[in-house]
């Protein structure tokens, strides 16, 4: 039977990212997330609800984004849901539920820090080794390469994101 562990998120950072290594040698990072949500009651008044998500990235992963993620930058988060256990030093047991990052996509535009806090530059690329969404590619038809002949109006730069763009 087929089954689907996957979350998908887009919010600020909550906290600089905490670089880690494990015994072994392996890196690991984790930092917090916030979403929001926003709604309108029945009585019409908008009401708001924010969402801290903890996230976990291992290896290379984990390199990108201590170094090119910082407190308050808007970020998109793809991974899956993994929730530990373990005893505290009470005694008591302990459950948390993560996000272990697969991939993510920084949303705060170039130049901008995303908090007046932290003096370091937003990154500019995230790295090769990153992997982003494939873009399909179709074959341009006739009708299409007509079009592509004439001189296209002036556009925004690829690499911008414009965040009035994101549909939530």
């Amino acid at each position: 039977m087929f089954s689907l562990n996957r979350a998908q998120i887009v919010g600020n950072l909550t906290r600089d990212p905490e670089m880690r290594y494990t015994p072994n040698g392996q890196a690991v990072c984790s930092f917090g997330v916030a979403t929001n949500r926003r709604w309108k009651d029945k009585d019409g008044n908008t009401q708001e609800q924010t969402e801290f998500h903890n996230i976990v990235a291992w290896g290379k992963l984990a390199e990108f984004t201590s170094q090119f993620l910082h407190k308050g930058n808007k970020v998109y988060i793809e991974g899956r849901l993994q929730t530990r256990s373990w005893e505290g030093q009470d005694g008591a047991k302990r459950n948390r539920t993560e996000i272990v990052a697969e991939n993510f996509i920084t949303l705060t535009p170039k130049g901008s820090t995303g908090t007046t806090e932290s003096a370091s530059p937003a990154p500019t690329n995230i790295g090769e080794d990153v992997e982003e969404f494939p873009i399909k590619e179709e074959k341009p038809t006739k009708k299409s390469e007509k079009a592509e002949a004439k001189p296209a109006k002036e556009t925004k730069d690829e690499d911008e994101i414009d965040l009035d763009d994101i549909p939530f």
